[in-house]
């Protein structure tokens, strides 16, 4: 069997800036590649110690994908409602990581709360909408 990995994700966005903003000061993400390409900026970020592990933050529809205008705007619409893309993580301590988060002003969705499903995780949107659960990892 293939030992396989995951090695990119893709998280759409409006503004590059403050995605970058929200992954790398407020997150703590490592910036991997920041470059331009044709209209579109290619930005990849992962958190420290895991080199193999990133996300792209990319334009939600980026030039030449064949989409129409109205389904762009679907796209925007979506990611304005947090539905479109979602990120999970997970931490060793979720109470420390939900403080940290709030007094960044990062929008908080949900603090931290038992599931009925056997996890404790709370959540939040980055700046494109793109909804962002934190797992407690179990000790």
């Amino acid at each position: 069997m293939d030992n396989l990995t995951i090695h990119h994700s893709f998280l759409p966005h409006h503004d590059a800036e403050a995605s970058l903003a929200f992954y790398r000061d407020i997150l703590g993400f490592e910036v991997r590649n920041d470059v331009g390409y044709n209209d579109m900026r290619w930005i990849t970020v992962g958190p420290a110690g895991q080199p193999d592990t990133s996300i792209v933050l990319q334009p939600p529809a980026p030039p030449g994908c064949g989409i129409t205008d109205s389904e762009r705007d679907t796209i925007v619409e979506m990611m304005a409602k947090g539905t479109f893309a979602a990120l999970h993580l997970a931490t060793p301590d979720l109470d420390a990581t939900f403080e940290r988060l709030q007094a960044s002003d990062a929008e908080v969705v949900q603090e931290p709360t038992d599931q009925p499903y056997g996890v404790r995780d709370c959540a939040f949107r980055d700046p494109a909408g793109n909804l962002i659960r934190i797992q407690q990892l179990a000790a």
